[in-house]
């Protein structure tokens, strides 16, 4: 509901501001990993539960714009993703790619991320179908603390 209402939208560029501030308050804001070139975020309005962002900490809008040591660190990082969430979820398969520009669905449209989608037989349940809502099991704070030891 919070996403709906809107009353729980961050202004600024969630992936600017929330790595700039200091590793203490990475819980509170759902980094669960930390490189030289990139950060793991969980996002807050999940596709599934587990959904997790790969952003460089340059601001920089486009897939086509990242440095190749930027690439090489998200790429990595996105492996340890998978690993991580297969470790700690069970995931069955998984969706991984980038939304660039609001056309193809980018949310944050300025700051190029990499969203790493976990799945499983029947997650698109008829919730989705015909409720037009999305049933997520586990609280964003149980996942945290689930992925934080394997990233």
């Amino acid at each position: 509901m919070a996403y709906i209402k809107g009353d729980d939208r961050h202004n600024a560029c969630i992936f600017c501001d929330f790595p700039s501030q200091d590793a203490a308050n990475d819980a509170a804001n759902l980094i669960v990993a930390r490189g030289e070139q990139s950060f793991v975020i969980l996002n807050k309005f999940p596709y599934n539960t587990g959904h997790l962002m790969v952003a460089p900490y340059r601001h920089v809008g486009g897939w086509e714009s990242l440095t190749p040591e930027e690439l090489a660190e998200i790429t990595r990082t996105s492996q340890r993703c998978i690993e991580a969430l297969n470790a700690t979820l069970g995931a069955q398969g998984f969706n991984v790619g980038v939304n660039q520009g609001v056309i193809a669905g980018a949310g944050i449209v300025d700051h190029v991320h990499l969203h790493v989608v976990p799945r499983w037989g029947g997650d698109t349940n008829f919730m989705t179908t015909v409720g037009e809502s999305k049933v997520i099991p586990e609280a964003l704070g149980e996942t945290y603390a689930r992925l934080k030891p394997h990233l």
